[in-house]
């Protein structure tokens, strides 16, 4: 075995990525797949992600997909979640909670409502789901490989940068921090927390400044590397924070930015809105 497949491989893994049948999800379910995982996909658009799966199905890679319906938004949505997971396997090594909503609105009209929708979703699901897979996850983990949660954060967590969606800027803070929290928490029993601080990608949620290639190119000149994320980029963070050679990393929030957190650009989505 060469040290890519040592470091890299997830061949007899099993993993569920939320929100998977699009945008950042997907990305991460794709290279799930190609690294030899299987992978449930699941997000409220159950013939999405039964599609979707048979797109990466048909792939030839060496892992294989499964799409399902599962809601995150209620309570009631991820108990069923969590009981379609333990129909499919009886070990998690892999979690992925991507499963996130947006609000976007200037301040003096920004609506009550988007608080609860969004926090709902972005956070106490984040926390909720985790809690509910965790005997899951305690059967697949062991010292020297644990079982791994990434949660999806956003630079938009770190850099003061609301431009109008308010509620999920604060959101992805907190997942931040309950990354950090869990990843403390659950160190001893090896499971392993980490999130992604994404800037810009092409995705549903970023449709209204990326959707067209011009438009990815405009918002890419706000970001110092000078475009947007990719699919490439989605995958190698991935593979790292999951395969061995991420074992012992844990309570990380990786910023896949292009260098925003460090250099965060004045008005990157607020132009388009």
């Amino acid at each position: 075995m060469g040290i890519l497949d040592r470091l890299f491989s997830l061949k007899g893994k099993t993993a569920l990525v939320t929100g998977a049948a699009t945008g950042i999800g997907r990305m991460a379910a794709t290279a799930l797949v190609e690294a030899g995982a299987t992978v449930l996909i699941a997000s409220r658009k159950g013939e999405a992600c039964e599609a979707v799966a048979i797109e990466l199905n048909a792939m030839g890679a060496s892992g294989k997909a499964e799409g399902f319906a599962g809601d995150v938004s209620s309570e009631a949505g991820i108990n069923d979640l969590v009981e379609a997971v333990k129909s499919r396997t009886d070990k998690l090594h892999i979690l992925i909670n991507n499963a996130g909503v947006t609000w976007g609105e200037p301040i003096d009209s920004f609506p009550y409502a988007a608080w609860s929708k969004v926090m709902d979703v972005n956070v106490t699901a984040v926390f909720h789901l985790s809690q509910q897979l965790l005997p899951l996850m305690e059967k697949a983990a062991t010292a020297e490989d644990p079982a791994r949660v990434i949660n999806l954060g956003s630079v938009m967590g770190d850099a003061a940068l609301g431009e109008g969606a308010y509620s999920y800027a604060a959101s992805k803070a907190a997942v931040h921090h309950i990354t950090k929290i869990m990843a403390r928490e659950l160190a001893e029993r090896h499971i392993t927390f980490n999130a992604f601080a994404p800037g810009p990608f092409q995705s549903k949620m970023t449709a209204f400044a990326t959707a067209t290639e011009d438009q990815a190119e405009h918002v890419g000149k706000g970001v110092p590397l000078g475009r947007i994320g990719s699919p490439e980029d989605i995958a190698g963070a991935t593979l790292y924070l999951c395969g061995r050679g991420g074992a012992y990393i844990t309570g990380a929030i990786l910023p896949l930015d292009g260098g925003i957190h460090v250099n965060p650009a004045p008005d990157l989505f607020g132009m388009h809105r």
